[in-house]
């Protein structure tokens, strides 16, 4: 699950007071989703619009207090989420239903707080989280849409997407992923992951993938689609996509498909994290 609420806090029930510390603050928790197309990406940046800095000015106009919020995981420009999560700490005294719709009508159509819990204040949004989901939707149709302009990709001509999943269960287990990132940045320490999950389903004109890891690389998840599109259109075997895998070559999975298919759909956490959430 993203984070264990209770329905009467989605909802925005009756009042939940948060449990407040000796200093007299709390750590909140927040379930949010948002469309990426405007935005710059989900961490600060200056001098653009990012979905952090549109969550800390609704935090300000809302609790007057100029609060820092940290992300579950970065989210690059245009890409979208379902299930981001993002923590504050306040000395706010709001109950927790307010925080939800405070925040919503203070933020802008495109973002939206869907839940929130008081949380212990050691919670680390992104260093506690044991895997993160992405869906990348590709919608396989020779004429455009309306509807799904920049939320997902159009891919013309047809697409086996059976081909696609069979090259996505490559991926499960634990891999050196470098083929599928440009390169190692300051961040990150190795390009070793563990993929959990790892799949291709058509839904009429609509092939989606979902990616489920402990953690992903930059630009991994469009890396892979990028690569399994062209398995899906026979341009390429499945043991080219195997070698691509085993080379563990920066950038060699190449080119990107763009961001707008891609979603954060879901971040998990340990049961017995969960449990206290």
């Amino acid at each position: 699950m993203v984070l264990a609420l209770s329905q009467q806090e989605v909802d925005g029930g009756a009042c939940i007071e948060t449990e407040k510390s000796s200093a007299g603050i709390s750590r909140i928790a927040l379930v949010i989703e948002y469309n990426g197309r405007r935005y710059a990406g989900s961490q600060m940046q200056s001098d653009v619009a990012t979905v952090q800095s549109e969550l800390q000015d609704a935090l300000l106009a809302l609790t007057g207090e100029d609060i820092r919020v940290s992300m579950a995981g970065r989210t690059d420009a245009g890409v979208h989420a379902y299930g981001q999560v993002a923590s504050f700490i306040t000395s706010s005294s709001l109950p927790i239903h307010t925080f939800i719709s405070g925040m919503n009508h203070f933020l802008p159509d495109d973002i939206s707080v869907k839940s929130a819990k008081a949380v212990e204040e050691s919670f680390d949004p992104r260093r506690h989280a044991s895997k993160r989901e992405y869906e990348y939707c590709i919608l396989n149709s020779n004429t455009r849409s309306a509807l799904w302009k920049g939320r997902a990709y159009q891919v013309s001509g047809h697409i086996d997407a059976c081909a696609m999943d069979r090259a996505c269960k490559l991926l499960l287990g634990e891999h050196d992923f470098a083929s599928f990132t440009p390169a190692l940045d300051d961040i990150e320490k190795t390009t070793v992951r563990h993929m959990y999950d790892a799949g291709t389903r058509r839904a009429g004109n609509m092939v989606v993938v979902k990616l489920v890891a402990s953690a992903f690389l930059a630009h991994q998840v469009r890396n892979t689609v990028g690569a399994l599109i062209r398995v899906g259109q026979g341009k390429m075997t499945q043991e080219e996509f195997q070698a691509i895998i085993s080379v563990r070559e920066f950038g060699l999975a190449g080119p990107s498909a763009p961001a707008c298919g891609l979603y954060l759909n879901k971040v998990y956490y340990s049961n017995s994290l969960e449990e206290g959430i």
